[in-house]
């Protein structure tokens, strides 16, 4: 058997928790994808009012009749994929962070908003640029 002093034990034992939090396999830190501009996101129907779609790193919001937004899909605490729009808010995964539909934070750890990513609508869909 081994005899560890007292402190590497100790020292052990608070940075496996932080060691902990990385371990969602293909879901931290990854590179948003890019689109082009005018590339069709999501058709404006498809984006209730008061909630939110996400469409591969992007989330298109509508907050109000007709105002549409984007975000990039990914946690600012630790670049988590953001899955899906619930009940209103966007709910981090892996650590708990809540956004809200105007990508401000609601609940941490994260402590920056959500980025912000150019859509418009043309015509029935909502498009990036």
């Amino acid at each position: 058997m081994f005899d560890l002093p007292r402190r590497t034990v100790l020292i052990g034992a608070a940075v496996a928790p932080i060691a902990a939090c990385n371990t969602n396999p293909g879901e931290l830190t990854a590179s948003p994808t890019t689109t082009a501009p005018g590339e069709v996101l999501a058709a404006t129907a498809d984006i209730p009012v008061g909630s939110g779609k996400v469409v591969g790193d992007t989330v298109i919001t509508q907050l109000k009749p007709g105002v549409f937004q984007g975000f990039v899909a990914r946690c600012t605490h630790a670049g988590c994929k953001l899955p899906a729009v619930t009940d209103g808010t966007l709910n981090c995964p892996c650590h708990g962070s809540q956004f809200a539909l105007d990508g401000a934070v609601l609940r941490g750890p994260a402590a920056t908003p959500l980025a912000p990513v150019a859509v418009k609508v043309q015509g029935a869909d909502v498009v990036a640029g």
